[in-house]
């Protein structure tokens, strides 16, 4: 078994929760482009931005990885953007579990903020597709490594 860190380093474990989800199913790209938007934020608020872009109500602004996507008028500051479902799910579970760990360490769930969110490339599952003539045709699939820290604000 490969044993992972955090990208974070010098937190105070008495007042943080942290969680990793590792190998998720779902596009680093847009696992980025969520944790940016939840950054910061508090955890009720972060979990109901992220209910909300699962039912597809709420946008997720894409700064980064934007190329060729369609402007869209529900969007208020940046025009690109999408609802990631799959992404927002994967990393709505990560939340959860790090809102458990810190309800076992006995933190104040109603004052945590996300002080870290975090998504990173996994590991490339390859296979590939048979075709004619002996030949075949790679069909890759990307996992992404989450990393999510609470901290409970004074």
């Amino acid at each position: 078994m490969p044993t992972y860190g955090y990208s974070i380093i010098g937190i105070d474990p008495d007042r943080t929760s942290v969680a990793s989800g590792r190998n998720v199913r779902c596009s680093p790209k847009q696992s980025r482009e969520v944790c940016n938007a939840i950054r910061g934020m508090m955890l009720d608020k972060a979990i109901d931005l992220l209910d909300s872009v699962i039912e597809e109500k709420a946008w997720i602004p894409y700064r980064r990885h934007k190329k060729k996507r369609g402007h869209h008028s529900g969007m208020k500051k940046w025009s690109p953007g999408g609802h990631p479902v799959k992404a927002s799910e994967n990393i709505l579970k990560v939340l959860r579990n790090a809102e458990a760990n810190a309800d076992a360490k006995g933190l104040d769930i109603d004052r945590l903020r996300i002080a870290h969110a975090a998504a990173h490339r996994g590991r490339t599952y390859k296979k590939y597709i048979e075709r004619a003539f002996g030949k075949s045709t790679p069909y890759f699939e990307n996992t992404t490594h989450i990393e999510i820290v609470l901290e409970e604000v004074v």
